[in-house]
């Protein structure tokens, strides 16, 4: 017999919160450098223990279109633990460079779902 592991019900699972963001560089990012430059900043500021309390999770990305060529702006939305909101936040304006190179994070705003920071931060 085959049995299925149980989900928890929505009254025990930790609650997520939501924040838009974005970010300008002047070179190209991906998604992989997003989050590698979100998990650098918060193991240096919080260590090991602390960013495993944050469950970082990088929801979704957008490319924006900038009249200036030498300008990449994307904006996303990062998932984390409801407890932990005011450690994330604390965490995005230290990421300051990508491999010498200058980067700009701007929270843009924090919602409860991911339907609500689309429609009222990212507003593409």
């Amino acid at each position: 017999m085959i049995q299925k592991l149980k989900i928890l019900p929505p009254t025990i699972r930790d609650k997520k919160r939501y924040i838009a963001f974005e970010v300008t560089s002047s070179v190209s990012l991906g998604r992989d450098d997003i989050i590698s430059l979100m998990l650098d900043g918060s193991l240096y500021l919080y260590g090991a223990c602390g960013t495993g309390n944050f469950e970082l999770w990088i929801v979704k990305l957008w490319r924006c279109t900038t009249n200036d060529v030498q300008e990449h702006r994307m904006k996303g939305i990062l998932r984390c633990r409801r407890e932990e909101i005011d450690s994330v936040r604390a965490v995005i304006p230290t990421i300051t460079n990508f491999r010498g190179k200058p980067v700009v994070f701007h929270t843009l705003g924090i919602s409860g779902t991911i339907k609500s920071a689309t429609k009222n931060f990212i507003k593409l």
